[in-house]
């Protein structure tokens, strides 16, 4: 197959590189042409345009920052939308978006696959981050070996908009982990504990987390970096509330959230890093959150394999 991918960004940039990598023909196209030279020197193709990728190739994927971006690119590649081409939506969007875009690829003879990935950028730089897949069963036999070259786990889902409805979930329980990581060694260091033994103590516990092996890290050496800013996070986030706004569910934490990280916005910007939540409460108490031996950016040591199809409890 021939694939199209838009959006070479933090994302991406990483998920694309897993397909060039393993010899996948890839065309690539981003606003910043200076990603797309990047990855033309690493063995893609220019794709020119959104228009021009879906006329050229058999599978074009989005990775894109927001539902409107995703839409606009939509729109631009739907009159070269026909049977035998399909759509793949990798960016974490709005469920019920993605299915009214699913619906107008699929009124022009085309497929959608919903497939937004899990695991963080260091994951997705070696090909091991985890992949939902929402759409059909022979849209998805279709699309699994490319997922496989990006991803190490793929769960299919059901249909299309369900992946987007579970990554949200995922990231507010992320989000959730990180300002409760924040308290945790903030107390602790009030306390008098060693924030090394402290880190240990946590990733041996009952009290484990993906967050807290990945991000705790990047607190305690004070980078800070995860690649991850505070407006993606209030995007996540807010789709979560929304998704309870729409189904009547009362939340008390959610909403508690949400102006937590409005006020680390309003302090640090719109577009600071996540980890740096850390900083309020170091504000707050005069303490410094940092140990060291820490990295100060997140390396994928698990060996790169092909990924396959996770197999779902019945």
């Amino acid at each position: 197959m021939k694939i199209g991918f838009i959006g070479l960004g933090n994302v991406g940039g990483k998920l694309s590189g897993s397909l060039i990598r393993n010899g996948v023909d890839v065309a690539v196209h981003d606003l910043n042409p200076e990603f797309v030279a990047a990855k033309v020197a690493a063995g893609a193709r220019d794709g020119q345009s959104p228009a021009q990728l879906m006329q050229d190739c058999d599978a074009v994927i989005t990775c894109l920052p927001s539902p409107a971006a995703s839409a606009a690119v939509v729109t631009e590649m739907l009159p070269h939308v026909g049977p035998g081409k399909i759509w793949m939506e990798m960016s974490t969007t709005d469920a019920e978006e993605v299915k009214r875009l699913g619906a107008l690829v699929a009124e022009k003879g085309g497929a959608a696959v919903d497939c937004p990935v899990s695991g963080g950028c260091h994951r997705a730089d070696t090909g091991n981050i985890s992949i939902y897949a929402g759409c059909d069963r022979a849209t998805f036999e279709r699309v699994l070996p490319i997922l496989t070259h990006m991803g190490r786990r793929i769960l299919h889902v059901g249909d299309i908009g369900v992946a987007s409805t579970l990554k949200v979930m995922t990231n507010y329980l992320a989000t959730m982990n990180l300002l409760s990581v924040c308290e945790a060694l903030t107390v602790m260091k009030a306390a008098g504990m060693d924030l090394g033994v402290t880190y240990e103590a946590i990733a041996a516990s009952s009290g484990n987390s993906f967050v807290h092996e990945t991000e705790s890290q990047l607190i305690l050496s004070g980078s800070r970096d995860v690649n991850f800013t505070m407006d993606l996070v209030q995007k996540d986030i807010g789709l979560f509330q929304k998704i309870a706004d729409d189904h009547g569910v009362p939340l008390e934490l959610s909403p508690l959230m949400i102006e937590m990280m409005s006020d680390g916005q309003r302090r640090y910007g719109i577009r600071a890093q996540s980890d740096r939540m850390i900083e309020r409460l170091e504000e707050a108490t005069g303490l410094s959150i940092t140990a060291p031996g820490f990295p100060t950016e997140l390396l994928d040591d698990e060996p790169e394999e092909r990924g396959y199809e996770v197999a779902v409890r019945r």
